[in-house]
């Protein structure tokens, strides 16, 4: 099959690689009818190198029609149409039972000391074959891929995999009280969905701050009050104040990550990985850490005090300071991790109707081959041609 491998820093390439097999009773090989490329996968194809191998296939936003079922596996057949979430959670050990499929501890990385494995996401999680690709095999066929219904185009649901249920966990823990603010930093898939979902669900007003222009008249067409850093700068929390009586915000979420702009010691501490040695490079990412924290220190200074902040992009080192006075002082809470995918299958699923109130049918900017892969990661790494989110036909 063909197959989006990783080769190095910047360096991803379509490739033929065996198929997919059964390996297990609860197996399940679907064939990748469209699947997602993520603001996360940027961090692979720029950051992560230290926890890739050449030839690793990336990818985590499939679904797909069921191909082949292993003896076992009862749920689906052969025909059917799933979503794949991202987690690779069992859906019965005692943390999928609480709703915290991020955290399956069967099949936690207890090499890395990390939590559920993902789909197409380097060692510290699994190491698994991911979904850009013409075929994916599936563990724990009975409880994993969501089945949806035939008809309506993938775009309907195959944001199910990672954008919707990120959104919608970033939304809840945000905790935007009834009738509240919420300010969102970013505005790529994961920021724009949250924006969305923040409006429906009944917050007052939604804030969204991003520098790209494609990115803030998108999400101000729906009714998004948007500011642009590159023209307030400095002045941001300012103007974020003046919008919400003075306070600030009661929520923010915090949609950018380790990538955001600004913070050129930690820049070039990103880039310093990619000379060295992967077990050093890891060592510096593991202990040091590597991580560009200028969105995460602005939402801590934009929250109210008592406001709640919702860490929904990526972060990976693992001694990044936090101004821990300031926040104990602003009594702010934070709430963060990977998202639950199956917590809000529910939730969600029943907006992903013809009236279609999140906009999800016309949410992608750009539907290309798998072939044409590696030109779309640059393209969306360096923002061009207003690229927030692509999907890829096998």
């Amino acid at each position: 099959m063909r197959a989006l491998t990783w080769q190095g820093k910047g360096d991803v390439r379509v490739e033929t690689v065996p198929d997919p097999v059964i390996q297990d009773p609860t197996d399940v090989i679907i064939k990748v009818t469209t699947t997602g490329l993520c603001g996360s996968d940027l961090h692979l194809y720029e950051v992560f190198g230290p926890f890739l191998d050449a030839g690793d296939i990336l990818g985590h936003e499939p679904m797909g029609i069921v191909q082949e079922v292993g003896a076992e596996v009862t749920a689906v057949r052969v025909g059917d149409r799933v979503v794949v979430p991202f987690n690779v959670s069992c859906g019965t050990c005692f943390m999928c039972e609480q709703g915290l499929q991020s955290q399956c501890e069967t099949t936690q990385v207890h090499e890395h000391g990390t939590g559920a494995s993902l789909f197409g996401y380097t060692k510290l999680y699994g190491q698994v074959p991911g979904g850009q690709a013409e075929y994916l095999r599936v563990p724990f066929g009975n409880t994993l891929p969501i089945a949806v219904p035939p008809g309506p185009s993938d775009d309907r649901f195959v944001y199910l995999s990672d954008v919707l249920p990120t959104a919608w966990q970033a939304v809840e823990y945000a905790a935007v009280p009834p009738g509240g603010t919420v300010a969102v930093l970013g505005l790529g898939p994961i920021g724009d969905m949250s924006t969305r979902i923040a409006l429906h669900r009944g917050a007052e007003k939604v804030i969204g701050i991003d520098l790209v222009p494609e990115r803030l008249r998108r999400a101000q067409a729906r009714g998004v009050h948007t500011l642009d850093l590159n023209e307030h700068g400095d002045k941001i929390t300012d103007v974020v104040r003046d919008l919400t009586g003075g306070r600030g915000p009661d929520s923010v979420i915090d949609a950018v990550g380790m990538e955001a702009h600004g913070a050129p010691i930690a820049k070039g501490m990103q880039q310093l990985t990619s000379l060295l040695p992967d077990a050093f490079a890891a060592k510096l990412m593991q202990r040091a850490g590597v991580d560009r924290l200028s969105a995460l220190y602005l939402a801590i200074d934009l929250v109210r005090r008592g406001g709640t902040i919702s860490l929904s992009g990526v972060y990976g080192g693992a001694a990044d300071p936090l101004p821990l006075l300031t926040m104990f002082d602003k009594q702010i809470q934070l709430r963060m991790g990977q998202a639950n995918v199956w917590r809000w299958v529910d939730d969600i699923l029943p907006l992903l109707t013809d009236a279609d109130p999140l906009g999800v049918d016309d949410f992608a900017t750009h539907r290309l081959p798998l072939s044409q892969a590696p030109e779309a990661y640059k393209m969306f790494q360096q923002k061009q041609d207003g690229a927030v989110k692509v999907l890829f036909t096998p």
